[in-house]
């Protein structure tokens, strides 16, 4: 047997990491109708099979725009539109409704290749959108509910939850709904960790589009990343583009979800790719944590004193007074959540190119939210923007903590020669440190 390669182990130690993460995650796909009739649709059916199989929470939102123009133009009927909304006449809705548990079923069948249940439900009560620029719109709806408890009962079963794009009334009155608005919707009230826009565009290139700085790029300048704020530049930089699917990842992540992917559904392994590697096969919109890190203030200062204090106590931080943290206030920042101060931490800077990371410290209430990691990952990131080469700490109690964020033991000779000067060895710490340009770099 021919040994595996250190780049299949990696994956495999990735898919690991990722699986055991989400395990029992709510994930919600919002699919294009064309993919359904592309050679690829079987297996994206059999990873989707895969991963509720193996303990994901699967719940599909068909698109059926293409496959409902065909059939209304079948019947002898054309759509007008409101912007890009459809006016589904009254003459319409059967055919509508027809086209989309029609291609609900499509869905049901390929999982069931697989050996996947699914059930294709009225999961969505709706409303009428009524009169839009003096266009009365008849039976086209909007979401007033997603029946989530109907949905969780469907999903605690192993099985997967296909959305079409209709709802009903309370007086069951059907509506048709747009499949985004479906998703948006669904997405938010399952609480899903996760919304992939599966499309024909797939994820975004930068060669396509006017990218504002900073942007990053992978290989074939595919966009792996992007954040809120730089969503919305792109979008600002392109108002000549349409970008449905970047638009919709907009809006899910403004509304709470996650992490939005868009990717392209022709891609054999895709969704995998996507879900199990660092890399990814499309682009990921996802909420910066680091909005909610800002600056110091003064009025601050007797908060991170009260976050301190249990660790100043435990010999865990090294004493300080509010005169110390106000001398030095411009190092320190804040992790801020609804107004309130629940996590700290402070660069200095020594100098010879080298900072050290100190003062860490978060509200044992929010321990699990992995505030400390959020505030060294973004003090690192201002150390690099700083020009600085090397960050470092000096620890009595969480070296375990800082080797699993990357931190390498050193001796005392690589510190800094201001910083070796004021180091304490009565208290003995010991000192991790980490390239920011090469991480892999050994002391």
């Amino acid at each position: 047997m021919s040994k595996m390669s250190w780049s299949q182990v990696d994956l495999i130690r990735e898919a690991f990491h990722y699986q055991s993460r989400f395990d029992g995650a709510t994930m919600v796909f919002k699919i294009d109708f064309p993919i359904t009739d592309d050679p690829g649709f079987p297996y994206l059916m059999k990873d989707l099979a895969l991963l509720a199989r193996t303990g994901f929470r699967v719940v599909i939102v068909p698109g059926a725009k293409e496959w409902i123009d065909a059939v209304l133009l079948e019947h002898g009927m054309v759509s007008n539109y409101v912007g890009t909304t459809r006016i589904t006449t009254t003459q319409a809705i059967p055919f509508v409704e027809m086209a989309a548990f029609h291609v609900g079923a499509r869905f049901m069948t390929g999982l069931s290749a697989s050996r996947v249940d699914a059930v294709i439900g009225n999961f969505v009560r709706a409303q009428g959108l009524g009169v839009v620029e003096g266009r009365d719109m008849e039976n086209t709806g909007t979401v007033d509910k997603v029946l989530i408890n109907a949905i969780r009962r469907v999903l605690n079963e192993g099985m997967v939850s296909i959305l079409p794009c209709i709802g009903y009334s309370p007086a069951g009155k059907p509506y048709n709904v747009p499949s985004d608005e479906i998703a948006l919707a669904a997405s938010t009230a399952l609480g899903a960790v996760k919304l992939f826009i599966v499309s024909v565009h797939g994820g975004l290139r930068a060669t396509d589009y006017a990218l504002p700085e900073n942007i990053a790029v992978g290989e074939n300048h595919h966009i792996l990343k992007l954040t809120p704020h730089e969503a919305e530049a792109i979008l600002k930089h392109n108002e000549d583009k349409p970008l449905p699917e970047l638009r919709l990842a907009l809006r899910a992540s403004r509304a709470g979800v996650e992490r939005v992917h868009i990717i392209d559904g022709r891609e054999e392994g895709a969704v995998l790719r996507e879900l199990f590697s660092n890399m990814g096969a499309g682009t990921m919109l996802y909420a910066d944590e680091y909005e909610a890190i800002r600056a110091l203030k003064s009025a601050d200062i007797p908060d991170i004193l009260r976050l301190m204090e249990p660790l100043m106590r435990q010999g865990i931080l090294v004493r300080r007074r509010g005169e110390d943290i106000s001398e030095k206030k411009a190092d320190y920042v804040v992790f801020e959540i609804d107004g309130s101060v629940h996590a700290c931490g402070a660069l200095h800077d020594w100098g010879e190119g080298q900072g050290e990371i100190a003062a860490i410290a978060t509200d044992p209430a929010c321990v699990d939210m992995g505030l400390g990691r959020y505030i060294v990952r973004y003090l690192i990131d201002r150390a690099g923007q700083r020009g600085l080469h090397r960050v470092f700490v000096l620890t009595t109690h969480t070296q375990d903590w800082f080797e699993f964020l990357g931190f390498i033991e050193c001796s005392i000779e690589t510190l800094p020669a201001k910083r070796r000067h004021t180091y304490d060895h009565h208290r003995n710490s010991k000192i991790f440190a980490l390239e920011i340009e090469n991480q892999d770099k050994q002391c």
